[in-house]
């Protein structure tokens, strides 16, 4: 069984910057010790990708607070991290959830039995979004959620996100 990670969001912004929190950045020595377990094959990266634009998107009417802006710095895999995934597959995302994502996860599943595991930030938009549409597409395959390598805009909405997954039959570890 090939175990796949996906790092989810691991940007400067949500850290330390725009929208960072004490609990962003209290999951680093987490999300590295995962990093560490697989191979740089079996590692997928997402990036929240936004234009200059975003105020004027849906998203920037709801959250007014430009962030993960595409080539700024905020966009960027945080410092912390970055190196631990040079050359694994990198996705750039326009919204919470990933189809990109989800087709290659697919694509994976379509020639070998597969785990998923993911990691990153927030567990209550992009990771538990990222989750859901892969469990939806591959009901089978076993989904897991590291919970202390990821981390919520509050430590409520976190344990919400986590609550939500195990509901629907995804491991939270």
């Amino acid at each position: 069984m090939r175990k796949i990670l996906l790092v989810i969001d691991m940007q400067t912004d949500f850290v330390d910057g725009a929208l960072g929190s004490a609990e962003a950045v209290a999951i680093i020595p987490n999300v590295l010790r995962e990093i560490a377990k697989y191979e740089k094959s079996d590692i997928i990266a997402t990036r929240d990708t936004h234009p200059e634009t975003y105020m004027q998107t849906r998203e920037g009417k709801y959250l007014p607070v430009p962030h993960c802006i595409k080539d700024t710095a905020g966009w960027e895999i945080h410092p912390e991290i970055a190196p631990a995934l040079e050359g694994c597959l990198m996705i750039d995302k326009p919204t919470f959830g990933s189809t990109e994502l989800c087709d290659h996860i697919i694509k994976l599943a379509e020639n070998e039995d597969i785990e998923v595991t993911l990691v990153g930030l927030c567990t209550d938009i992009c990771v538990v979004s990222n989750a859901m549409l892969i469990k939806a597409s591959l009901p089978e395959i076993d989904i897991k959620v590291v919970a202390d390598a990821c981390a919520g805009v509050t430590p409520e909405s976190h344990l919400a996100a986590l609550t939500t997954m195990k509901m629907c039959q995804i491991d939270i570890i």
